[in-house]
């Protein structure tokens, strides 16, 4: 048995009696599931169990994730409780908490193993069975016309060759029967042991001991196949009764062929995991004692300075310290373009630095690295339910046992009904019918796969979605709310005008002496001034003989022997500037959103220049991605009523809500939802906290807070608030699969029930044959996940 994947997430809760108690999280690899029936049985042990605050089973991921009491029960119970109730999992821990920083590698490789072995198994199973199988069909179909398999013991060979099949072939299935007949269960693995295990039973009986049998030809003709329909023993005189062996064997065979392509199917659901754990590099070159040295990466520890070379990957998170460079952020972020980095600029595991060299300080390593905190937010992801799951669990957990009720009915109304000499043929036949064409394998893996997949391709374009839950929330949005700072803009001032009040000095001297006296401020508005005189070639600024700052009205300096004012209307007049007219020029720039700044040299007014916290180039786009897709966009700013109206204009926004302090955003959230509203909010500060947990689904911007980003349901690896409109896209995409999936599924199985229980036969003399409905129940699980899988291909919209 292939080795369960463990992890562990220590965390605490306080308990009824006000004590802290330690809660773990443990994820369990579980093996044996056949069917959504399979993973309710499971989930219903574990939260039964002292201790265990919340279970859920993953039929598509093969998982269970447990939240348990650490004083009240361990991880080892929970093994003996899943193995208990009939499936197996082993306690090899998984290295995500405590050993994850070691070895993250050989994780995802024993999983793989897993699967790898899982589809190994089965196709060996189905080649053996397809082969002993094949033979029996042929007979079957010949109906005892061909002289080749015209004798006396053709019964008796067909026995030979399907009882390896019955035995060892389709062992799993009566073992699992079996294992849920003891919990008072039934299962997918009931269906098909109790209708291959009727028609082989019965086959054997006919064979072993004919005389206690009417030999019967049964009138009519089976859809698919003609072998069904005649005796495939009632050789020569028609002596012996007819037996179904083919029926046994061949479903066994095309149940494995699908269980086969199923489990292909469901490894390739993973790939988006794999692919990101495939991005980090093995090696780094650090720096120790001034020698720098190729170290394996496992071994980076925060505070190491670390070598990054043109065209290498760098190995975990840090802070550039020395040099420059672009680097390809795409596997983070989705964005093509190369982002620059300076002194300064963080940096991240795994990303692709292209032109320059430069080192970085290490700041986080192994599991706390960019990296491996999307891994764990997409694991996670992946292994909750959204809401609409749990209607196809419901289904799925009572289908088996009406099923079996309705199969009993058919076998009793066909033996009744039916003409003597054929009853009981036409009973069992479509007794077995019903029993295998219900399986509902295709209703379990309809909403899990495609959250599988949907979470998986999301994390590759930069959308991290932390459950099920929020994938499907995010569909029935019909209002966003845009926080401005950081969201919208870029949430830090930049020079935007430099005006002088005449030819005598020149709008780059104004901007040299502007930054000479800011040089070293640490005001928001003083390095904006400085970032802009740099952006605009001006490298070479003067020393202050005297610098003063003046709260709430600008600074007060000496440059090259003159008195520099740089500051608001009310500094200028308290120094007796004059400010000639300029005023209406100062409340044009504050209409637009800026901050005007006056600038006076020697008590005599020289010009203005205006900051203003820059919007982000794919904002506007992005407001009108929304606004089609039919989501109404409301800006929600701390800001004043003036500079968001601005701000809102240039975007597209016509609702804003202005001067909001940060403890009445959660207020304005609600209000918009007692309107009836569904509400997503995206913010990346820690005043967005609060209005993020309130929405129905809160977005964080991935450069925002980490507070922001606890408190969300999506977040945004990038800046990009063109994430937003892909979050909701792909949210749409995968809901729409779900549907897909679970309209199919029923439709199925609605179709399939009535014709297998013979409701054509009165008109048109028709019956299904096991074989075919074997074939069916086994291309619906199939397509299921085929159909998930074609979000693989989803791209994000352009904004």
């Amino acid at each position: 048995m292939p080795d369960s994947v463990a992890t562990r997430e220590p965390s605490e809760q306080v308990g009824a009696d006000g004590q802290t108690a330690a809660v773990e999280r443990v994820d369990l690899d579980v093996t044996g599931m056949t069917c959504a029936a399979c993973a309710r049985r499971i989930e219903r042990a574990l939260a039964r169990q002292p201790g265990v605050h919340r279970a859920g089973v993953n039929f598509a991921t093969s998982r269970a994730t447990v939240e348990y009491d650490a004083g009240a029960t361990d991880r080892s119970h929970l093994v003996e409780t899943i193995k208990d109730v009939g499936y197996g999992t082993t306690e090899t821990p998984r290295a995500d908490s405590a050993t994850q920083d070691a070895a993250p590698a050989p994780v995802q490789d024993a999983g793989q193993a897993a699967l790898a072995a899982e589809y190994t198994e089965l196709r060996k199973k189905f080649l053996i069975a397809a082969v002993l199988s094949l033979p029996v069909l042929v007979i079957a179909m010949s109906h005892g016309r061909i002289g080749l398999f015209n004798f006396a013991g053709v019964n008796y060979l067909q026995l030979a060759l399907t009882t390896p099949v019955v035995f060892y072939c389709g062992a799993q299935f009566y073992r699992g029967a079996w294992a849920a007949l003891r919990h008072r269960a039934a299962d997918m693995n009931t269906l098909i042991a109790t209708g291959t295990g009727a028609a082989y039973l019965y086959s054997v009986a006919a064979t072993l001991a004919p005389n206690f049998f009417a030999a019967a030809t049964p009138r009519g003709s089976m859809i698919g196949m003609g072998g069904m329909s005649d005796a495939a023993s009632n050789i020569a005189a028609g002596a012996m009764p007819p037996v179904y062996f083919e029926a046994a064997g061949v479903i066994i065979a095309l149940i494995l062929l699908g269980r086969m392509l199923e489990a292909r199917a469901r490894g390739k659901t993973g790939d988006a995991i794999r692919r990101l754990l495939g991005l980090q590099p093995k090696r780094a070159r650090v720096v120790r004692a001034g020698v720098e040295a190729d170290v394996p990466v496992e071994e980076v520890v925060a505070g190491d300075t670390v070598v990054v070379r043109p065209g290498e990957k760098i190995a975990v998170d840090g802070v550039v310290l020395e040099g420059a460079s672009a680097v390809d952020e795409s596997m983070l972020t989705g964005e093509s373009m190369p982002v620059e980095k300076q002194i300064g600029d963080g940096v991240f595991g795994a990303t692709i630095n292209k032109t320059g060299s430069f080192r970085f300080r290490a700041t986080k390593v192994g599991k706390d690295t960019a990296l491996r905190q999307i891994v764990r937010l997409v694991e996670e992801a992946q292994g909750s339910k959204a809401p609409i799951a749990h209607m196809a669990d419901v289904v799925s957990g009572i289908f088996t046992p009406i099923v079996i009720c309705i199969a009993i009915a058919t076998f009793v109304v066909w033996f009744v009904a039916a003409p003597t000499d054929a009853r009981f043929t036409l009973a069992l036949v479509n007794f077995v019918s019903v029993l295998i064409i219900a399986c509902p394998c295709a209703l379990g893996l309809a909403t899990p796969t495609a959250i599988l997949v949907g979470t998986g391709r999301g994390a590759q374009s930069g959308v991290l979605i932390k459950g099920g839950e929020a994938l499907e929330t995010a569909h029935k949005l019909d209002t966003i709310v845009l926080d401005k700072t950081g969201t919208l803009t870029r949430g830090r001032p930049a020079l935007t005008d430099v005006i002088a009040i005449d030819d005598s000095t020149s709008e780059d001297e104004l901007l040299r002496l502007a930054a000479s006296a800011e040089w070293g401020s640490e005001h928001p508005v003083g390095s904006a001034i400085v970032r802009g005189a740099q952006a605009r070639g001006l490298t070479t600024f003067a020393k202050t003989a005297r610098f003063d700052a003046v709260a709430g009205h600008g600074v007060e300096a000496e440059v090259e022997g003159r008195r520099v004012l740089l500051g608001n209307a009310a500094l200028m007049r308290e120094h007796g500037v004059a400010l000639e007219g300029f005023e209406e020029r100062a409340a044009r720039l504050a209409a637009e959103g800026k901050t005007p700044i006056y600038l006076a040299v020697d008590d005599r007014l020289a010009g203005l220049v205006a900051v203003a916290d820059e919007i982000k180039p794919e904002s506007k786009a992005a407001v009108e991605s929304l606004k089609r897709m039919g989501l109404e966009v409301v800006m929600m700013t701390g800001d004043n009523r003036r500079t968001a109206d601005a701000v809102a204009r240039a975007v597209g926004i016509s609702r804003v809500l202005a001067e909001v302090l940060p403890e009445g955003k959660a207020d304005e959230i609600k209000r918009l939802q007692r309107e009836g509203r569904r509400v997503g909010m995206v913010g990346d500060g820690i005043n967005d906290a609060p209005a993020l947990a309130q929405a129905n689904l809160g977005i964080s911007i991935g450069t925002g807070t980490d507070v922001a980003i606890e408190a969300s349901d999506v977040t945004l690896v990038g800046g990009d608030l063109a994430g937003v409109v892909a979050a909701i896209s792909l949210s749409r995409a995968t809901i729409r699969t779900i549907r897909q999936n679970l309209f199919w599924a029923f439709v199925y199985n609605v179709v399939g029930i009535p014709v297998a229980a013979g409701a054509l036969y009165p008109f048109t003399g028709w019956l299904l044959s096991p074989v075919i409905a074997s074939a069916a129940m086994s291309l619906s699980s199939v397509s299921v996940v085929a159909n998930s899988l074609r979000l693989r291909g989803w791209r994000a919209p352009l904004a």
